[in-house]
């Protein structure tokens, strides 16, 4: 049988296409399950076409599971990067412990689980952590890696679930869109939104009340009295549109809105074109986004980590998928500003 949003109110939101199987006596969910912890089935045709009804649309909602230090690295400025789920994949995970074991940082501690939600720009953002994209994930040693291993068949590693997981396309920074939140998940289910993303103000809003001020506090270097957090890093990435042939910083809110940044909400006009722009080089042959620079010095992310990478670069991992090295800026190659345009 095929599970169909007939059957399921997953199906009601046409952003969120639910995950399908052709069930049947011979193709029990069990065997599903078991198939897709297998590395033996990455190449399977029916587990390859399950994993593909999955998809990302614009406007899906993704989510990353974070450690106290990584929300304030996002508070501080930081994007969204690496490896990530669709919400509704894992909507039925409510409790702290059964969502840490999802974090990108190899931790599972912790009574509370931090997350950043936000919704897709495009879906040429994601890609799967497996061949084509990615065919070098999978075969990374244990001793290079943090957090559990890849499968390379396009699910979590799990036990009980069935949890298609992504990758931000080359492990790259994306823009963050207008009104992406972090939030905390406490004992007994209940979602906290503690922050909302303000765009034009490059910082967080606080929603969070007096009630959970002691979340806030396992936050290092974040004072749960502030009522708005400005970035103070700049982002990697930006988002670029066009009006009558003319360039503007822009701002996204998907599905449906891409528009000039502007503090004033008359000129905050809608823009015709829109791309992403992010710097790239490649150091010693391995294509890299370059993070960060100066005179001198170059930090940089590998977009596609395999073994053979890692032992040109030195690259080490910092969580999960992500790898990162510090370069001598005059030994890049091939630097540049790539563009990565979007059908509006």
């Amino acid at each position: 049988m095929t599970v169909t949003g007939e059957d399921s109110q997953l199906g009601a939101d046409p952003l969120e296409p639910p995950l399908m199987a052709p069930l049947r006596r011979g193709l029990t969910w069990q065997a599903v399950q078991s198939m897709s912890q297998s590395a033996v089935h990455r190449d399977d045709p029916i587990l390859r076409a399950i994993r593909e009804t999955a998809a990302v649309r614009r406007g899906t909602r993704m989510t990353k599971l974070l450690s106290p230090a990584q929300v304030a690295g996002h508070l501080a400025g930081w994007l969204p990067y690496g490896f990530c789920y669709r919400s509704c994949d894992i909507a039925h995970l409510s409790e702290p412990e059964q969502l840490a074991l999802l974090r990108t940082d190899g931790g599972v501690d912790g009574r509370v689980a931090f997350a950043l939600r936000w919704r897709a720009i495009d879906p040429a953002d994601y890609e799967l952590p497996a061949g084509p994209a990615q065919p070098g994930l999978g075969a990374l040693p244990a001793h290079s890696r943090i957090g559990a291993m890849v499968l390379g068949t396009g699910f979590t590693p799990s036990t009980d679930d069935l949890v298609p997981e992504y990758v931000t396309a080359g492990f790259a920074d994306l823009p963050m869109p207008a009104n992406a939140q972090l939030v905390a998940h406490v004992p007994g289910g209940e979602e906290v939104v503690l922050y909302t993303y303000q765009p034009e103000q490059h910082g967080w809003l606080r929603l969070a009340g007096p009630r959970w001020r002691g979340l806030l506090g396992e936050l290092p270097g974040v004072s749960p009295d502030r009522e708005y957090v400005p970035c103070t890093a700049a982002g990697t990435a930006k988002l670029i549109g066009q009006i009558d042939g003319k360039e503007y910083e822009a701002v996204a809110d998907p599905p449906g809105e891409f528009r000039v940044r502007a503090l004033t909400r008359a000129a905050r006009y809608p823009v015709r074109t829109l791309s992403r722009r992010a710097e790239q080089a490649l150091w010693r042959g391995v294509p890299c986004w370059v993070l960060q620079r100066d005179e001198t010095w170059a930090r940089l992310r590998l977009l596609r980590p395999e073994a053979e990478a890692l032992h040109a670069t030195g690259a080490r991992c910092y969580e999960r998928g992500v790898y990162e090295a510090w370069a001598p800026a005059d030994e890049l190659a091939d630097h540049h500003i790539a563009e990565i345009a979007y059908q509006l």
